[in-house]
C-alpha cells in the first residue's frame, strides 16, 4: 500500500467550497425549487399568481426603469470623473478622489435621509430657497418620483463605477495615447478616440455593477419610494414576507427567483462576455499613464468637479448632520432651534447601543472570516497550480453577484432547523450572509496585492528551508500587510451598516444599527435617526484616517 499523504491545498479548497456550498449554493437552489415545487409536486401557481397582480408587474418595470438610468448615469457620471482625478493634473485630485469615493463606505439610505429633507415637494431646504431665490410659486422638484429615485440610486452607486473604471485606467499602457499625442490629437480627441474604446470593457462591467447594485437596493426604494407609491421588486419582496403567512413566503421567494436571474444574467454578460473582450492595453514595464495637462481649463474644470462635489457629496451629508441637531424639523437650524438632544439619546439609549454592538461583533467576525479566506484564495490563485482552485473563486462571485434580498431569503428558507442547520434569529446567519455577499470585496484587494509580488521572494526563503507556512508568514504576509488591512475594512464596513438582509434576518435581540437607523427613520424620530447617520459618518472619515495610517498611505476608503 502506497503512503497516505495530505494535501493542504486540495483540504484548504474543500473547506471553502463545503462552505459556500452549504451557506451560499444550497440555499440559493432550494430557493429555486420552493418557487416552483408545493406540496411535493411542481407548480406555476405562484409564478402566476404573482405575476398577474399589477402592482408586481410595476414593481418590475420600476426596478428596470430606475437601475438602468442610474446605470447610464451612472458611468456618465463616473467615467469623466475617473479620467479628470487619475489621468490630469486637475487640483486637489488625491482629495477628490478620497470624497467621491466616500459615499461608497456609506449607507445608501443615509443619501436618501438627506435628500428626503432637501428636496421633500413642501418643505424641502433646496426647494424652498430656489423658490425663493427665483421667486417660484411652486417648488421645482418632488423627491417622490422615478426621477427622484433615480437621483438618488445615481449619487450612491456611481462610485461603483468610478472605482471600477479607475483602477482600469491605471493600469493602461500610456503608449497609444502618446502616439495619438504625438500625431496632433488634442487630449480631448484622444480620450474619445483612444481611451475610451480602450476602456470599453471596463465601462460595461462597471455599468452593470451599478445596475445590479441599483436593481437590489431596498433602502433608498423605501424610504423614496413609498410615500410616492414607487414599488420596486425588493419592497414587494419585503410586503410578502412581513405578510407571515406561507403563500407570502412563497411568492416572496417567485419574486426573489425573478430578481436573482436578472442579476445572474448581468453578472454573466459582465464576466464572461465583457471579460472575452479585453482590449486593455497592460505594459510588461513598470509605467504609468502619462498625466494630461489641462492648461488654461485647469482653474475651470476643477471649479466644475468642485461644484458637483458639493451638491453630490458635501451639502446631503451636512443636510444630515445640521437635522441631529434640530428641535423643529419645520425650522431653519438656529440658536433658537439647536439642541443636542438626540445625541444624548444617541449615547445614552440602550436599544441603540445595543444595536451597535450587535453590528459591531457580527461585521468583525464576518471580516476577520472573510479577511481568512481572502488570504487563503489569494494563495491558491496566485501560487499554486491546485485543480479545483477555480471552483471557489466563481462560487465567492456568484454569491457577490447575488442581491441581498435574495441571499436573506434563501438563508430563511433553510438555516432553520429542517436541513440539520438552525442559526435563524441569531447573529450566526448575519455574520454567514455578509461573508456571503461581501467576501469578493476583500478577497480582489488581497488576490491583487500578492500577484504583484514576485514569487522569487518566496522560494529564497523555501531553498533556506523554510516551510511553505513559515514563507508565507514571514515573507509574503508583511509585503501583503496593507492590503489585507484594507480588504478587512472593505467587508466590515458594508457590514456594519448593512441594512438589507438585516431586515429579513433579525431578531428581537439581533436588531443591527442600520435597521435601527431605518426604524427611527420611518416611524420614530428623523432627527435621532440623523444622528445615528452622522455617527456612522465620522466613523467612516475615521477608517479612513486610520487605513491611512496603518497602510503607510497605500490605501485609503
Amino acid at each position: 500500500m502506497g503512503k497516505f499523504r495530505f494535501d493542504v491545498k486540495a483540504a484548504l479548497i474543500s473547506v471553502i467550497v463545503l462552505f459556500l456550498l452549504v451557506f451560499n449554493v444550497f440555499p440559493m437552489c432550494y430557493l429555486i425549487f420552493r418557487s416552483f415545487f408545493v406540496d411535493n409536486g411542481f407548480t406555476l401557481d405562484a409564478v402566476k399568481r404573482i405575476y398577474t397582480y399589477p402592482l408586481n408587474w410595476n414593481a418590475l418595470r420600476n426596478t428596470l426603469v430606475t437601475a438602468g438610468l442610474s446605470m447610464v448615469f451612472g458611468v456618465m457620471i463616473a467615467f469623466p470623473l475617473a479620467w479628470l482625478v487619475g489621468r490630469t493634473d486637475m487640483y486637489g485630485r488625491r482629495f477628490f478622489r478620497t470624497l467621491f469615493v466616500m459615499t461608497y463606505m456609506v449607507p445608501p439610505y443615509v443619501g436618501a435621509m438627506a435628500w428626503l429633507r432637501l428636496l421633500n415637494p413642501r418643505v424641502g431646504t433646496l426647494n424652498v430657497l430656489i423658490a425663493d431665490i427665483f421667486g417660484l410659486s411652486e417648488h421645482p422638484f418632488n423627491i417622490y418620483t422615478i426621477g427622484g429615485l433615480v437621483w438618488v440610486l445615481t449619487t450612491f452607486y456611481y462610485p461603483y463605477a468610478f472605482i471600477t473604471i479607475s483602477r482600469a485606467m491605471e493600469k493602461m499602457d500610456p503608449s497609444l495615447e502618446e502616439a495619438s499625442k504625438i500625431s496632433g490629437a488634442s487630449p480631448l480627441k484622444t480620450v474619445m478616440t483612444v481611451t475610451f474604446p480602450i476602456m470599453l470593457p471596463s465601462i460595461v462591467a462597471a455599468g452593470l455593477l451599478v445596475f445590479v447594485s441599483a436593481a437590489s437596493c431596498y433602502g433608498i426604494p423605501s424610504i423614496i419610494g413609498a410615500p410616492g407609491q414607487i414599488d420596486t421588486v425588493t419592497t414587494r419582496i419585503i410586503d410578502y414576507v412581513y405578510v407571515g403567512s406561507a403563500e407570502g413566503l412563497t411568492d416572496a421567494t417567485a419574486l426573489a427567483v425573478s430578481l436573482m436571474v436578472i442579476a445572474n444574467l448581468v453578472l454573466y454578460v459582465s464576466n464572461f462576455v465583457c471579460g472575452r473582450k479585453q482590449y486593455i492595453t497592460v505594459s510588461g514595464k513598470s509605467t504609468r499613464p502619462n498625466i494630461v495637462e489641462l492648461g488654461r481649463w485647469r482653474l475651470p474644470v476643477t471649479i466644475l468637479v468642485s461644484i458637483f462635489a458639493l451638491i453630490v457629496v458635501v451639502i446631503p451629508f451636512a443636510t444630515v448632520a445640521m437635522t441631529s441637531f434640530t428641535k423643529n424639523l419645520g425650522k431653519p437650524l438656529s440658536s433658537a432651534n439647536f439642541t443636542t438632544r438626540y445625541w444624548n439619546i444617541l449615547f445614552t439609549r440602550k436599544a441603540i447601543l445595543d444595536t451597535a454592538k450587535n453590528s459591531l461583533i457580527s461585521a468583525s467576525v464576518a471580516a476577520t472570516a472573510g479577511t481568512v479566506i481572502s488570504c487563503v484564495m489569494a494563495w491558491l490563485l496566485t501560487r499554486t497550480k491546485a485543480r479545483g482552485r477555480q471552483i471557489p473563486d466563481f462560487l465567492i462571485t456568484l454569491g457577490s453577484g447575488t442581491p441581498s434580498v435574495v441571499i436573506a431569503l434563501a438563508l430563511i428558507t433553510t438555516m432553520s432547523g429542517r436541513f440539520g442547520i438552525n442559526i435563524y434569529n441569531t447573529l450566526a446567519i448575519m455574520i454567514v450572509a455578509y461573508i456571503v455577499k461581501y467576501l469578493l470585496m476583500g478577497m480582489r484587494t488581497v488576490v491583487s496585492a500578492m500577484s504583484q509580488i514576485h514569487p522569487s521572494l518566496e522560494e529564497a526563503a523555501l531553498i533556506s528551508g523554510a516551510e511553505w507556512q513559515r514563507s508565507f508568514k514571514d515573507v509574503t504576509l508583511p509585503l501583503i500587510a496593507p492590503s489585507v488591512v484594507a480588504g478587512w475594512f472593505l467587508i466590515f464596513m458594508p457590514s456594519f451598516y448593512e441594512l438589507t438582509m438585516s431586515t429579513l434576518l433579525y431578531s428581537t435581540d439581533t436588531k443591527t444599527i442600520g435597521y435601527e437607523l431605518f426604524t427611527y427613520q420611518t416611524y420614530h424620530s428623523q432627527q435621532t435617526a440623523s444622528a445615528i447617520a452622522t455617527g456612522i459618518l465620522i466613523m467612516v472619515v475615521a477608517v479612513n484616517w486610520l487605513l491611512n495610517k496603518l497602510t503607510k498611505g497605500e490605501f485609503s476608503i
